[in-house]
């Protein structure tokens, strides 16, 4: 599938004033986007599209530690050495 904002995956927004289009087409156009602008007046607005390109979702941090990874108490020991230790004591 294509990227968000790509010539083949525009950004597609509706939007109900003149000022709020200008307002997508400016902010697409700074960032190199392409997009699809509609009015209409009957339906709600919907830029959806762009929020989601403006605050992108950020990937998820696994907090595992590997038993040869750096311990995260900041030792400098590895982590099967330190706090891995004591935990297998405990499982």
């Amino acid at each position: 599938m294509a990227k968000l904002g790509s010539e083949k995956r525009p950004i597609i927004c509706r939007v109900q004033s003149d000022e709020r289009a200008q307002y997508v087409a400016e902010t697409c156009t700074a960032n190199g986007w392409h997009y699809i602008i509609g009015f209409e007046f009957d339906k709600p607005e919907d830029i959806s599209d762009l929020e989601r390109m403006l605050n992108p979702v950020k990937a998820a941090v696994s907090s595992k530690v590997g038993r040869n990874d750096p311990c995260p108490c900041g030792s400098g020991k590895k982590y099967k050495k330190c706090c891995g230790a004591s935990a297998e004591l405990v499982a």
